[in-house]
């Protein structure tokens, strides 16, 4: 009887592994849980369009905004763990547990990290026909007259919208919240000067900042942006120690094969030690980071621990 379960182990050991070295043998797909033009949708196709030829097989992004990622993030942890389906998500996903009563997925236990691709710092913004020339005329004008000055985000509970919520109770001003279903849908209005003022990751608002569509009033790194050398930090605008950035990350469902996760994070790798491709995300403002499946495993349970107390205490609500 021992005998015939160690060959039975070692039969269903050897299919495992045989699974895992054939993939992939069909499309792969990465689920953008944001609309298309914002940056989740931009950092999915820069990866899909180089891993498709190291893969041997296609490689499709699929949008599925709406609320705040969690629909498309819940897709992706009810979809089958074999390698074929993969979920590329912002840094909303450490907020939504938080936020969204009964998400229909456990964060942290239904999924399998494979890398926090990078970082990037926060811009805020407004529109050239608005008189801001920096982040102390917004707080001036909005502590003379309180909520008669819009902000866009991507969405309630985005790291933007909690940034915002912890400046304005510290600096004892108040704005009013307007949240977009994505950075695409943010960077039309604010373009259009629908919303007077906005903050977004410096990925989604570089281009605009540069061509002199949006007014940089301050950014929410600990130093200046290099791309942005005239524009203050928070902190140096009377928030002292201020730091927050929006982050992007690539996950699999939990239970899929370990040699597939590998050979993922080692493709993807491959991806950001690419000149070309490590151009085109750099030139948007995202700094790479390209950790461990481990280390962005740590990292989600940090940041689920700091935001959820930023939207507990603050009773942040969603939809609000």
């Amino acid at each position: 009887m021992l005998n015939l379960l160690m060959r039975t182990l070692l039969v269903l050991s050897c299919c495992g592994a045989a699974s895992a070295q054939e993939w992939p043998a069909k499309p792969v797909r990465i689920i953008a849980p944001f609309p298309p033009g914002g940056s989740v949708d931009q950092v999915s196709r820069v990866l899909a369009n180089y891993l498709a030829p190291a893969l041997g097989q296609q490689v499709i992004v699929d949008n599925k905004g709406g609320a705040a990622g969690s629909i498309g993030t819940a897709l992706a942890a009810k979809a089958a763990p074999d390698g074929y389906t993969f979920v590329l998500v912002f840094d909303t996903h450490a907020v939504n547990p938080s936020l969204i009563p009964n998400l229909g997925f456990d964060t942290l236990k239904d999924f399998a990290p494979i890398m926090l691709i990078g970082t990037s710092a926060m811009v805020f913004t407004a529109h050239p026909s608005q008189p801001y020339q920096n982040f102390a005329d917004v707080i001036k004008a909005s502590k003379a007259k309180p909520d008669s000055i819009g902000y866009g985000t991507i969405g309630t509970g985005s790291l933007a919208h909690l940034a915002m919520t912890q400046l304005q109770i510290q600096g004892g001003f108040k704005m009013t919240h307007v949240p977009y279903k994505g950075g695409g849908p943010l960077k039309q209005d604010s373009i259009a000067g629908h919303v007077p003022t906005s903050i977004a990751s410096n990925f989604v608002t570089a281009p605009d900042v540069k061509s002199g569509a949006l007014r940089p009033l301050a950014v929410t790194s600990a130093k200046r942006l290099a791309s942005m050398p005239n524009v203050a930090t928070m902190a140096e605008q009377g928030f002292p120690g201020f730091a927050a950035y929006a982050w992007w990350g690539l996950l699999a469902p939990a239970g899929t094969p370990k040699p597939i996760l590998d050979r993922m994070h080692a493709e993807v790798l491959k991806v950001l030690n690419n000149p070309e491709a490590r151009t085109r995300l750099s030139a948007q403002g995202m700094d790479l980071v390209a950790s461990t499946p481990a280390e962005f495993g740590a990292f989600v349970s940090g940041e689920v621990a700091r935001w959820s107390k930023v939207v507990k205490e603050n009773n942040i609500k969603a939809g609000e």
